[in-house]
């Protein structure tokens, strides 16, 4: 996610309601096991609900003065939390007028991470919904999207790390990220890559299981030997990849994908894997995309 020189900061998109810190949690402390400055992003809104019937809508100025001052009530309540939380992290905000995917999105550009809430309304709705941020972000984002859900996840010991990898290149940057956050929190990762047939079964089986296990041992044999201290775990799984790494991350501390893969369609911004653990996984999920 970065390198020991980067002083790329951790960008966190505020909920403006203070009863939801879970993503701000993250962050912070994301930022503080990295020792890299943190951003706090409040986004105003539009002025185009809550006036019907004869109510008479505030002038402009008066609209955008409520909204600068309740913006920064929202930086100032996150701020006291971080000072509270991890005193020494060097933090700064920015309170952005516009649409938020946008905000977000051009922020990435110069981000180590970007981190958004998830409140499960339903996951279907918290993320697809219409006033979801995250799938738009994580079409176009430059830097790691990390989605963390409301309320706090409950994870076991020993605490690991979940991967999927389908060796393209974009699982391999997304492995790369999974041994960086398990080194950092001396947890294990456990690296999977699912076959899926398809819909005409293939009767013999062992060669093209042969063939996984070969590549996913290749792609994570170089990286483990630059992280030797990450207990490593990868194994082939017959299944839906979307199921099997939902399953397989239900308490971990978190489940890193590829923002594409092989089996996405020509013209598609997402993998369907990428989307579907946003849907359903209970974890917070880190989508990476390929470097350029």
């Amino acid at each position: 996610m970065s390198r020991p020189v980067d002083r790329r900061p951790i960008v966190v998109g505020l909920d403006p309601d203070p009863g939801h810190r879970m993503a701000l949690a993250w962050a912070v402390d994301e930022a503080a096991r990295r020792r890299l400055p943190l951003r706090l992003v409040h986004v105003e809104g539009v002025p185009t609900r809550g006036y019907r019937g004869r109510e008479v809508p505030p002038s402009w100025e008066e609209w955008n003065e409520a909204l600068h001052k309740a913006g920064q009530q929202v930086l100032e309540e996150a701020a006291g939390f971080v000072a509270a939380r991890h005193p020494q992290l060097e933090v700064d905000v920015l309170l952005a007028e516009g649409e938020p995917v946008w905000v977000l999105r051009e922020q990435s550009r110069g981000a180590a991470a970007v981190v958004l809430g998830s409140r499960h309304l339903s996951r279907r709705q918290e993320v697809f919904g219409s006033h979801s941020v995250a799938l738009p972000v994580m079409a176009h984002t430059r830097c790691p999207l990390v989605v963390v859900p409301e309320p706090e996840h409950i994870t076991q010991e020993p605490a690991y790390f979940v991967v999927g990898v389908d060796g393209s290149e974009h699982s391999a940057t997304a492995v790369d990220v999974a041994f960086e956050e398990a080194a950092l929190r001396g947890a294990e990762l456990r690296a999977l890559l699912v076959w899926e047939p398809g819909p005409l079964r293939i009767f013999d089986e062992y060669e093209p299981q042969q063939e996984c296990r070969r590549l996913l041992s290749e792609i994570v044999a170089g990286r483990h030997a630059r992280f030797p201290e990450v207990d490593l775990r990868h194994e082939v799984v017959l299944g839906h990849p979307v199921k099997v790494l939902t399953d397989a991350s239900a308490h971990a501390l978190g489940l890193v994908v590829g923002t594409r893969g092989r089996g996405g369609f020509a013209g598609m911004l997402l993998g369907s894997v990428s989307q579907g653990v946003l849907h359903h996984a209970t974890c917070p999920v880190i989508a990476v995309p390929t470097p350029g």
